[in-house]
This record gives C-alpha cells, structure tokens and sequence, in this order.
C-alpha cells in the first residue's frame, strides 16, 4: 500500500511526511529567489524532485517483494518479535541498496528534463569549486540525483514503518492472508 499510495500523482508532493525539500544548498538562497520574483522556479524545482520520486517509486516494488520472498525462518521470527518498525528495519538494511540503485537512474531521468533541475544541475556540473560551489555547498551537496534518491527511500521506508506499525497494532489491518499468518498469533 505503501508504494501505491507514494507513486500516485502527489504522493510525495502532497504529503508533509515525505515531501522531499529544497536541499540545503538550494533553500539557502530561495528565499533571495522568490525576493525577486522567481518564486515560481523555486516551486516547480521542488515540484519535480518530488515528481521525480513519485515516477521512481513504483520500481522498488519487484526489490521489496524479492526481500521478503529470500527471508529466512530465522528473520521472520526476529521481524514477528521485533518492535513496531522490524521489519521496516529489515527491508532498509537487506534491500536499501538495491533500491537505491534502481530508482537513481529513473530520478535522474526525471530531474533532467524539467527547466528548474535540469538548469540546476548545468550550472553546478561544473561548480565543485569557486562562489557558486561555495554558496551551494559544495561536493556532494551539489548531487541532487543523490539527494533526490535518498529522500525517496527516506519516504518510502517512512510510509512503509508507518504501515507496519498499523497491521501490528490493528488486526482489521491485517488485510491479506500472508499477513495474517505472519502477524495473526
């Protein structure tokens, strides 16, 4: 449920858990942006990160599914009795990585194509160094696919915890027999 809800349009977008942000290097000067009337490119730039993610989600279903599918015995029982967020904790420590790297090239992809980003990541291509790399922040911080890609998993792991916290706490959540067998003592 998780994924459908998170790869629907606005489903980073419109919710305040797991929207993504301007990235620190970007907020710090949005401001002075929408100071001069370009608020409108500050928006669609954070716009399309989250569009980018909503685009990207959906591909870490296969991943997700192929995780719990290779669990063993043994980490079933330690999810069954682990605390509210177990298995959440499983799926990021055993799937994170493959997750991260099929949903990279989609999100940048998506963060390539609209004016805001795709004019971001021209200008710090080459910014590494100099005033620009220094306002943005440098390095790494000028990664936005990283950035983007992280905040994804961040959101999704979010969405996914929250869920699981749900069907522990909630039988009437226990919707499917799977999880009524795993959950259902």
């Amino acid at each position: 449920r998780a994924i459908d809800y998170l790869g629907k349009p606005g489903g980073f977008l419109n919710d305040a858990n797991v929207r993504i942000p301007l990235p620190g290097s970007v907020d710090k000067i949005a401001s002075g942006l929408r100071a001069v009337g370009q608020g409108a490119l500050v928006d669609e730039f954070e716009t399309t990160m989250n569009k980018a993610a909503e685009t990207a989600i959906p591909k870490t279903l296969d991943i997700v599914k192929d995780t719990v599918q290779n669990m063993t015995l043994e980490d079933a029982a330690n999810i069954l009795n682990g605390g509210d967020d177990a298995a959440t904790r499983y799926l990021r420590e055993k799937a994170g990585p493959s997750l991260e790297k099929a949903i990279k090239p989609i999100v940048s992809q998506a963060t390539d194509q609209v004016g805001a980003t795709a004019s971001y990541k021209q200008l710090t291509a080459n910014a590494g160094g100099g005033m620009l790399g220094g306002l943005l922040g440098g390095g790494s911080a000028l990664d936005l696919d990283s950035y983007v890609t992280e905040k994804t998993l961040d959101g999704l792991f979010y969405k996914l915890a929250q869920e699981e916290k749900a069907i522990r706490q909630n039988p009437v959540a226990r919707s499917t027999d799977l999880l009524k067998q795993v959950f259902g003592r």
